[in-house]
């Protein structure tokens, strides 16, 4: 008897699990460039509010990292790819729940999370995936192991950044340089079938005058 109500209360349990555990369409579980639902329904401008972070709500995602191609590189370069050695832990970036995660073309073995703030980080050539598709994460956290996977001729992680489908330079959110987080808000706001991605200069001129 105690064996048949253990067993109940284990099925109730990963029944419950199964049902918090958010879901997506199959092109969002299949493809990196995607639309997020209602992202820009209410306002044509979102903020990612950097400086509200805590240290704990962010981690570099590839730290001791060194940058051997930077965002918009070799004819539109996509994303910016770190190097540091095989098989090194890969880290998310913020918290989030991870979108995608398979192998994906060109990228091989791809992790693509979606944040809160409408914020997507994308992490490719992993020589193996640590999350699935629904997995929620937090920063920090590991997700992958560096690799060259797809088209690579080392191993590296690919990073990129992207508001609703459309990638822009990660240095506006991290300083890839030094492996820091920017401080400030950045401003994303849609323009036609794109956005633009900068550094709030509203929130730089109040900065400027309290000084």
């Amino acid at each position: 008897m105690k064996n048949i109500t253990l067993l109940i209360a284990i099925l109730f349990s990963i029944s419950i699990q199964a049902q918090d555990k958010p879901s997506f369409s199959s092109m969002e579980v299949n493809h990196i460039r995607v639309v997020t639902p209602g992202l820009f329904s209410q306002n044509k401008s979102i903020y990612l509010h950097l400086d509200s972070l805590k240290e704990m709500g962010y981690a570099f995602p590839l730290p001791g990292g060194k940058v051997i191609s930077a965002y918009g590189a070799r004819k539109g370069h996509s994303g910016a790819d770190i190097k540091t050695c095989a098989k090194d832990t890969v880290r998310c970036a913020f918290d989030g729940v991870v979108r995608m995660s398979k192998p994906y073309s060109a990228y091989g073995n791809v992790v693509v999370v979606r944040h809160a703030n409408g914020l997507e980080t994308i992490y490719s050539h992993n020589s193996q995936n640590l999350v699935h598709s629904g997995d929620i994460v937090k920063a920090g956290q590991p997700i992958g192991l560096t690799g060259r996977t797809g088209r690579a001729t080392t191993e590296h992680l690919h990073f990129e950044t992207r508001i609703n489908g459309q990638h822009f330079n990660p240095n506006i959110i991290f300083n890839l340089k030094d492996g820091t987080l920017r401080k400030g808000t950045i401003k994303c706001t849609k323009n036609g079938n794109g956005i633009i991605v900068k550094q709030n200069q509203d929130n730089n001129r109040i900065a400027q005058n309290k000084k």
